[in-house]
């Protein structure tokens, strides 16, 4: 591991581990969520204002959550605290948190060596305050690997709270279709959420009467949401896992690996479509209570070679013990090279509670300043579902780019198959079947139409507050993944572009003539169907057979007929 993160030596057995180094964390950052304290003593009032002034600073940096560092100079250096210093700075903390409506978590302490006294405690605090245009702190989780990895039997047991018995039990409640139940393999997207408290506690389970809350329930009562997207692993699914990559928009994504198949079948496929797609990535290694030790190493060995080859440059880093489970969430995000990787079980349950710890703690993809910006932009919201629900009408289904909804919006739908948009409210909004006042940028949320029969809905509709356009035609620089001769002009693929998934046709090779392996080149495709709403440097991918490619679009070229809006 980098040095940065050398300081903790994992000890199951003590409460307290102790350093190597008093001075390898870096520098403090005046950005970002991480806050360095030496001390905090008895502040006058004066100094505790300054002080609640800069939590609320590092809190709206981290979308709601903080990380303080008692007893580490602003240099980074470990200094640490006596025991009744650190008792009074962290009594201090939570008065200031409670100021702001925040609340404190002590997530790990470490010993500094001292050679002129008694032994000295650094403490790392989790600071948490659910922002007041939020009911809760929301991330969207990927869920990939191979068909029979144990995807969503994982996902079962992590959000029902019971292991599996081995054959499969706990997946039940994630399947969607018969076919699904019967071969249990996962043909389709679905959703499931994992609750936390302020404390880090899963409250999923929490209703010892009744089992499992309701998601409307877990949304009410949780201070950060998970939403575990499941992916299908099966070859012949990979439509749908590309969908669910590009139109939901995940943050994160977990690639699930057999521990007694080892790394087969699609790992390596999944593994770079959320390479390309620039998703911060760590590993969950199942089944290893059927497995030898020397397969599970083996299986471990097969992993930290294919994440850290010049194709992927991630570093390995096994968490074994709780302290490894909080540095892994500390470098997550700040270190995009860092990839963890858990040894877990879900019939025995072993290392459950470190993958629990670290998803409680990985902070959010999203900077605040990144959201805020995308807020004052033009509203674009993206449909990836329609629903048809009883005595409430058409349903639309999607993510929120940029901008903001309400629930007395008049935003514009469409394309329609001519390229038409016509204007529209909505009776209500949802996010996780919980009805909400507003939707900010990133976040998912149902949004019910009512009775609707002006053109058929479909996925890839976009809602848009002013000057909406489509096209037929755009340019794109793209690069080939895989192709086993060359791509030339008419070369015909699907073409996914957030929700939009249609084909297109390769209609003119502008800087190459043609294409190889791993070469890029400025192509202008077609749609063979109908007109789309694209975005100049959106992120494109395409596929046909076992040909892929990633691109950017970088030229739209607007349809004469996009121009009609109806009112």
């Amino acid at each position: 591991m980098d040095s940065e993160y050398d300081w903790v030596v994992s000890d199951p057995d003590n409460a307290v581990a102790q350093t190597r180094s008093l001075s390898n964390l870096p520098p403090e950052d005046e950005k970002g969520n991480i806050e360095y304290k030496l001390k905090l003593v008895r502040p006058t009032d004066s100094r505790f204002e300054h002080l609640v002034t800069q939590m609320k600073w590092r809190l709206r940096e981290g979308k709601g959550e903080a990380i303080y560092e008692i007893g580490v100079g602003d240099n980074g250096m470990l200094v640490g605290l006596a025991n009744h210093d650190l008792k009074e700075s962290l009594h201090t903390l939570e008065r200031m948190a409670k100021r702001l409506g925040a609340t404190t978590v002590e997530v790990r302490r470490t010993s500094v060596d001292s050679e002129c006294g008694p032994e000295r405690i650094a403490c790392e605090v989790l600071v948490r305050r659910v922002p007041d245009d939020q009911q809760f702190i929301d991330l969207r989780l990927a869920v990939l690997g191979n068909v029979e990895a144990g995807k969503s039997t994982l996902l079962g047991v992590l959000t029902q709270g019971e292991t599996d018995n081995g054959q499969g039990r706990a997946r039940l409640n994630l399947f969607r279709h018969l076919h699904e139940i019967e071969s249990g393999h996962t043909s389709s997207v679905s959703h499931e959420v994992l609750g936390f408290n302020s404390k880090g506690e899963v409250i999923n389970y929490n209703d010892s009467r009744q089992g499992c809350l309701t998601m409307q329930e877990i949304c009410q009562n949780s201070s950060k949401l998970i939403t575990l997207i499941d992916l299908a692993g099966h070859q012949k699914y990979l439509k749908t896992t590309i969908f669910g990559l590009m139109g939901y928009r995940p943050d994160f994504a977990m690639l699930v690996v057999s521990a007694n198949t080892g790394v087969a079948g699609t790992t390596r496929e999944h593994l770079g479509l959320a390479m390309a797609l620039q998703m911060g990535i760590f590993v969950v290694i199942s089944k290893i209570d059927i497995c030898t030790q020397s397969v599970r190493e083996r299986t471990l060995e097969q992993v930290s070679r294919l994440l850290s080859n010049p194709g992927c440059g991630k570093i390995p880093f096994h968490v074994k013990t709780q302290y490894d489970a909080v540095t892994a969430a500390r470098a997550f995000i700040s270190e995009d090279s860092i990839c963890p990787i858990f040894m877990v079980s879900n019939v025995t349950g072993e290392n459950l509670d470190l993958l629990k710890k670290f998803l409680h703690l990985i902070p959010p993809a999203c900077s605040t300043g990144e959201q805020t910006r995308l807020m004052q932009e033009i509203t674009e919201f993206h449909v990836d579902e329609v629903y048809s629900v009883p005595h409430v009408g058409k349903v639309l289904g999607g993510t929120l780019l940029s901008g903001a909804i309400q629930e007395d919006s008049n935003l514009l739908l469409g394309p329609s198959e001519d390229g038409h948009f016509k204007e529209v409210s909505f009776q209500s909004i949802h996010r996780n079947r919980t009805k909400c006042r507003v939707v900010m940028p990133g976040q998912a949320a149902t949004l019910a139409l009512g009775d609707w029969d002006e053109f058929p809905l479909r996925k890839g509709m976009v809602l848009v507050k002013e000057n909406p356009s489509c096209c037929m035609e755009f340019e794109a620089n793209i690069c080939v993944l895989y192709h086993s001769t060359s791509i030339k002009r008419g070369f015909q693929a699907t073409v996914h572009v957030g929700s939009v998934c249609q084909t297109a046709v390769i209609e003119k090779m502008i800087s190459k003539r043609s294409l190889r392996v791993n070469e890029q080149a400025l192509v202008k495709f077609k749609f063979k169907k109908q007109p789309e709403f694209l975005r100049v440097g959106s992120r494109l991918f395409f596929r046909e057979g076992t040909t892929k490619g990633m691109g950017q679009i970088t030229k739209v070229y607007t349809h004469s007929s996009c121009s009609g809006v109806e009112r």
